[in-house]
């Protein structure tokens, strides 16, 4: 029972540092959209994240190997992924980030906790009920909705209610790739699927272009969204949602619009507002009720 729990500690762990990589993410993605096409952008970030994955699988000697009964989970997954990628840069490009990051962090759990609570024919508990409810006022905080409800549905931020619901559908899939093989090692074919379904949809011209960009800022957040957001942030998600299961590891993407506004504030010069402090703290209360351990139950065990 101790193992259990200091091995859940260390999940819970490393998805808060995930959670607030990907929050850097955010001001990081808008950074790229200044010189980058959305396909290519993506194709861009998921040739650097299998290029450091497939040595890290050689690094802890982990097979690369799932069953054919994973096939499809993998394809799906990977396009799935492909989609929200696509929906999550053109709404940086086209929307507001700083609403649209918000309204993605904060639908992406309850669409995964209602997802999961209709799949298994079961009604949500009281923390689960309270942490969403909490984490749904802390997104309407965020977004000052009382001052700027319309700015939530301008077109750009239309991308991220997509890219919110592919990833709700996604993290189902994923939760489920132990039972194919290692989490690493799907996520790996996941990545490769996504990268082949949008080769064929990159401008070639525009690589060319990019191959001779010498500005540090771009490669610089290019292999900070690759290598660090995806392949080790995005991994660790994937890898803990076949451990807590995919309404549990949605839970803690609360923790996201917090790092977002953070960052934002650190590295573009954006103000830290006093409803942003407020949103960012309920959006904690959310992740650590949702996730409460029921120490009767565990005790029974």
């Amino acid at each position: 029972m101790k193992n259990k729990h200091v091995a859940e500690n260390a999940l819970v762990g490393g998805m808060i540092i995930s959670m607030f990589l990907w929050g850097l993410s955010w001001p990081s993605g808008k950074v790229l959209t200044h010189y980058s096409s959305a396909i290519n952008f993506i194709v861009y970030r998921y040739i650097i994240v299998v290029a450091t994955l497939f040595p890290i699988l050689l690094l802890l000697k982990t097979s690369f190997r799932v069953t054919k009964a994973g096939v499809p989970a993998i394809i799906g997954s990977g396009v799935l992924l492909a989609l929200y990628s696509y929906f999550f840069f053109k709404g940086l490009k086209s929307g507001s980030a700083g609403a649209g990051g918000v309204l993605v962090t904060t639908l992406n759990p309850i669409m995964s906790y209602i997802t999961g609570i209709i799949l298994s024919k079961r009604y949500p508990s009281k923390n689960e009920t309270i942490g969403l409810l909490l984490g749904l006022i802390a997104g309407s905080i965020l977004l000052k909705v009382w001052d700027n409800a319309g700015a939530v549905f301008d077109s750009g931020n239309l991308y991220f209610l997509l890219a919110s619901f592919t990833w709700a559908v996604m993290s189902r899939l994923t939760a489920r790739s132990a039972m194919y093989g290692s989490s690493l090692g799907f996520s790996l074919w996941q990545y490769l699927v996504t990268l082949v379904c949008l080769l064929p949809l990159m401008d070639v011209h525009e690589l060319s272009l990019v191959t001779r960009i010498s500005d540090n800022l771009f490669w610089g957040n290019l292999f900070f969204s690759s290598a660090i957001v995806t392949t080790l942030a995005t991994t660790v998600y994937f890898y803990t949602t076949t451990r807590l299961g995919a309404e549990k590891a949605s839970s803690f993407i609360f923790l996201v619009p917090l790092a977002a506004a953070v960052s934002s504030w650190a590295f573009l010069g954006e103000r830290v507002l006093l409803h942003t402090a407020i949103g960012g703290v309920l959006g904690m209360a959310a992740v650590y009720i949702i996730n409460k351990r029921k120490r009767v139950a565990d005790a029974l065990k």
